[in-house]
């Protein structure tokens, strides 16, 4: 059996919270390895709604181990917040469902007064962020001045790296004209909740070699989408981690060759929120056709996302940099009833045709797409659970994004609900 790794492959959102808890039933370990709570997986089983933000999408069944890996930025707070709410829920975490890197970084308050301070600070150059210290606590990793969950057990270490860290950020906060942080509120703060996550941690990269070695079958679930990537995405419009299929080694401490099959996921339709280039988008009544229809709302956020139709180009790049195996096909049935349906097969740009999205964020700007109109259908594909059930022009508009991105539609969900889903063929068999 394989083991799987499921990206977004375009700027996020794409449903990846269904999809891996669709594949988690069948998995005995389900892995985040990148990204924080700024990422939301929105869940629906037996008409219950979960919203999740850092805890992996597998987390809702009993019988699987969650695991939290070292590429995953940890609000220790934020964690503990979203453990309470699956309780009421009826849904119960404890250390022996979930286990957390104890070299995870930790987002910390002042990570998040930075966040927003230096948004607000950029007015309309704003990158969009979530303002919840992401990129802020990243940094401080790369740094190397962060403090990581296994620091808690040991109150002279979390005080001697809160100095170097606050010197640091202090600097900023003048900066900014903003008060500075003091290291004694902070340590209370960080001792308080050291109890109740630090059972949570432990060495996972040697958890997940044992499990590999045991022949478990191992999940691993990106958060945000390729295009949000830090090197491969719309820089500076992106996200502060990778994104890609190879984070999941690098982000688990497992290595690459355990990456067996790479789904990747992408709506039938494009959509994105926050700033940033998007050739495709619809500010019109197509648009707004289609927000609604696919309820694009922000799981974390609440923000409306920008819509507009498929991207070929951008699936076909995400599909290369993350040698994509196949591709979950999302939200289909929000297409229903439109007479005709655009896709993206190229960017046009200063006269000159383009395959690809340019690196420059002036030329992303610039680049026109290139559509090829196709018919579309009346029929309602909502709940479909077989090819047989689907309108034949719906599959024809599958077919052509199929030869567009060059890579093969193996999974096609057809509603939020988990069973509306036609599996053409099963990841973990690779």
């Amino acid at each position: 059996m394989a083991n799987v790794v499921v990206i977004g492959a375009q700027w996020g959102d794409e449903g990846k919270g269904k999809i891996v808890d669709c594949l988690s039933e069948k998995a005995d370990v389900v892995v985040r390895f990148q990204g924080g709570h700024n990422a939301g997986h929105t869940l629906v089983i037996d008409g219950v709604t979960y919203k999740l933000s850092l805890l992996p999408a597998g987390v809702v069944r009993p019988s699987k181990l969650s695991v939290i890996g070292n590429g995953v930025v940890l609000d220790p707070w934020a964690l503990l917040a979203e453990i309470d709410g699956l309780r009421q829920q009826g849904v119960e975490v404890g250390p022996d469902r979930l286990r957390i890197a104890d070299t995870a970084p930790m987002i910390l308050p002042l990570h998040r007064t930075l966040d927003r301070a230096r948004e607000g600070a950029l007015g309309k150059a704003r990158i969009g962020t979530t303002g919840r210290g992401i990129g802020p606590a990243y940094e401080d990793k790369v740094a190397r001045r962060a403090i990581r969950l296994g620091d808690l057990a040991d109150a002279d270490v979390i005080t001697r790296k809160l100095d170097v860290l606050l010197v640091h950020h202090n600097a900023l906060l003048r900066g900014l004209g903003l008060d500075e942080i003091e290291r004694a509120p902070l340590l209370a703060e960080l001792m308080a909740v050291a109890p109740r996550v630090l059972p949570y941690a432990d060495t996972v990269w040697l958890i997940l070699d044992k499990a590999r070695r045991a022949g478990k079958r191992i999940l691993f679930e990106g958060a945000q989408g390729t295009m949000l990537d830090i090197d491969h995405g719309t820089y500076p419009f992106v996200t502060s981690s990778t994104t890609l299929a190879s984070q999941a080694a690098a982000g688990s401490g497992m290595g690459p060759a355990v990456l067996d099959y790479i789904l990747g996921i992408s709506k039938a339709y494009t959509t994105r929120v926050g700033a940033g280039p998007f050739p495709t988008e619809q500010a019109n009544e197509i648009g707004r056709m289609l927000g609604e229809r696919g309820r694009e709302f922000g799981t974390v956020t609440g923000r409306a996302r920008r819509c507009g139709w498929f991207d070929a180009v951008l699936v076909r790049q995400a599909v290369t940099v993350n040698s994509v195996s196949g591709i979950a096909l999302t939200k289909l049935d929000v297409l229903d009833g439109f007479e005709e349906i655009k896709v993206c097969t190229g960017y046009c740009l200063d006269g000159e045709l383009l395959d690809h999205l340019p690196a420059s964020s002036v030329r992303q700007d610039r680049v026109e797409p290139v559509y090829e109109t196709m018919a579309g259908w009346r029929e309602s594909t909502q709940g479909a659970r077989s090819w047989a059930e689907l309108p034949a022009t719906a599959v024809k508009y599958i077919r052509r994004i199929e030869e567009l991105i060059g890579a093969p539609v193996h999974l096609l969900s057809t509603s939020p609900e988990r069973d509306d889903t036609i599996m053409v063929r099963d990841p973990f068999l690779g």
